[in-house]
């Protein structure tokens, strides 16, 4: 039987983002079944240089091609006459691949183009149908994202996928691992030392994440309990220019010594340490379509604190038990731009958070560790990876046997009915 071909289009999967590691996770996955080839087009990040690359391990059936952006509509009709790709994989927000959808008659005449869609909130885009109606699959991430697909575009064959964590590398760890990962970044534990109650904020310094309310509510918290007690240890960019200046904050409430900024870019290995040496992971974001940091922090057996919000309120209870603190929106302010004519911000209070930080910090090690252990299991549950990776087997041979592709192709493209 001949390899299902597939042409990706995401962020590199190089790339520290939670679109790459997913992409990543899906890539090594299907290819392990011995029945897939992938070229993958990897963007969104800043390339050394523009030299293929070829995956050592697994040779010819996945090579990536560096490229600006996602790419362009010409490399993608190159990449698709030369490679004669089954299916087109495409993932991110919907804005980024208006100018894919130009085309789609030109690719979808050959081949399936499959859409992982990532959208953060309600109200229903109806903007967006044009977009859901234009790909053979829109696979979604959460039920929220399913929901919305469903509403504005009923028609559209859909089917949710949660993204997916490696659990037997984000897992919870032996104690002497610990204490080694310690003593090599002592630049911020020694500032914790054995007693403090250690807060983990890892994002993207971005300003829907609310990373500057994280740090002065955080602030207001410490000042309340007490100077010397806690560390919030915030794993990002404090001068990523879609932002704010991290530093000059930590610098203007005088938290140098409550609270620590880790900017080196580690390996996932190092990250589930520095989730394992944490009493609890924070996530405010007043959007945020899935929450890759949180699914990672339950894997651990580390309890979180999230905003009721996008794909983060359905990792933080399953409906029956609760794996960490959910704080319920106190606005929805409706926002938007030209691309993106309404959607809605979801703000969490101060006086909620400071709240939900008191509450974990007050909690037993005994009653945080019974939150950590459900969690995984919710994660093992919910989010494995073998599952996911078994659905993408499943709906993309779905798709291709429902399909066909080049001269087994089933599609019937626009028509020019009417000129006025």
């Amino acid at each position: 039987m001949d390899k299902i071909k597939v042409l990706v289009l995401a962020d590199s999967p190089l790339a520290p983002s939670g679109v790459a590691g997913q992409t990543r996770y899906m890539i090594e996955g299907l290819l392990k079944t011995g029945r897939y080839q992938f070229v993958n087009m990897g963007g969104a990040i800043r390339h050394p240089d523009y030299t293929p690359i070829r995956v050592e391990e697994y040779g010819d059936d996945w090579i990536i091609y560096p490229v600006d952006g996602y790419g362009t509509q010409d490399q993608v009709r190159s990449f698709v006459q030369s490679f004669k790709p089954d299916i087109v994989w495409i993932m991110t927000d919907p804005r980024f691949w208006g100018w894919l959808w130009e085309i789609e008659n030109e690719i979808r005449s050959v081949c399936s183009l499959v859409y992982y869609h990532v959208w953060d909130n309600y109200p229903y885009p109806k903007f967006n149908r044009p977009y859901y109606l234009s790909n053979d699959l829109v696979a979604t991430i959460s039920k929220v994202s399913d929901d919305i697909v469903k509403v504005v575009s009923p028609e559209v064959d859909r089917v949710r996928i949660p993204h997916t964590v490696n659990t037997d590398i984000f897992k919870k760890m032996p104690d002497q691992q610990l204490q080694e990962f310690k003593k090599a970044n002592q630049s911020f534990y020694n500032a914790a030392g054995e007693e403090k109650f250690i807060f983990f904020w890892n994002n993207r310094n971005a300003r829907r994440k609310m990373s500057g309310s994280v740090l002065w509510w955080y602030t207001e918290f410490v000042e309340k309990i007490g100077r010397g007690k806690c560390l919030l240890i915030m794993h990002t960019e404090p001068h990523d220019p879609n932002g704010q200046d991290l530093t000059a904050i930590i610098e203007e409430t005088g938290m140098q010594e409550e609270v620590a900024v880790s900017v080196q870019k580690v390996g996932l290995p190092e990250l589930s340490c520095l989730y394992n040496t944490s009493d609890c992971v924070l996530n405010i974001s007043d959007a945020e379509g899935f929450g890759l940091a949180t699914l990672e922090s339950l894997a651990t057996e580390t309890p979180i604190i999230v905003n009721m919000t996008g794909g983060l309120q359905e990792q933080v209870t399953d409906g029956k038990d609760w794996f960490g603190i959910g704080i319920e929106p106190a606005s929805k302010a409706v926002i938007g731009s030209q691309e993106v004519p309404y959607i809605y911000e979801d703000r969490v209070s101060k006086e909620d958070f400071i709240a939900a930080l008191e509450k974990m910090y007050n909690m037993s090690k005994e009653e945080r560790a019974e939150l950590g252990r459900k969690g995984r299991q919710h994660v093992l549950n919910n989010y494995g990876f073998q599952s996911y990776v078994d659905q993408w087997d499943k709906e993309l041979t779905r798709t291709v046997k429902k399909n066909g592709s080049w001269s087994t192709r089933n599609y019937k493209g626009w028509e020019l009915t009417e000129v006025i």
